[in-house]
């Protein structure tokens, strides 16, 4: 593997790794929808401020969403709409393996 090559699967990961999170996303599903404060987003987690914006700052260092300042209040909005594909297509695969691999896939 070159260096280049090894870069960008690096790169690649970083972004995976961002998204290896539940509450990561949820919020990339709620940022799909619309812009939304910090404050919006905390009572859907269940979590504090804090939290929440540790789990966007996670986001906005991978490049997935970008933030903005109005006043006292930070807005996030989802910068690559693309990932949605790829999260359509994690569905897929979930789906399949309920099917084939049952066990791995109870609820």
């Amino acid at each position: 593997m070159t260096e280049q090559e090894q870069q960008k699967f690096k790169a690649r990961a970083t972004v995976l790794k961002a998204l290896a999170h539940p509450t990561r996303l949820w919020l990339v599903e709620q940022l799909q929808q619309q812009e939304r404060c910090v404050c919006e987003l905390t009572d859907g987690v269940n979590a504090d401020i804090s939290t929440v914006s540790k789990h966007l700052s996670l986001l906005r260092q991978a490049g997935i969403v970008n933030s903005r300042r109005d006043g006292k209040q930070i807005y996030y909005r989802l910068e690559t709409p693309c990932l949605l594909k790829t999260l359509t297509c994690v569905e897929s695969v979930i789906d399949n393996n309920a099917q084939s691999k049952p066990r791995l896939y109870k609820a």
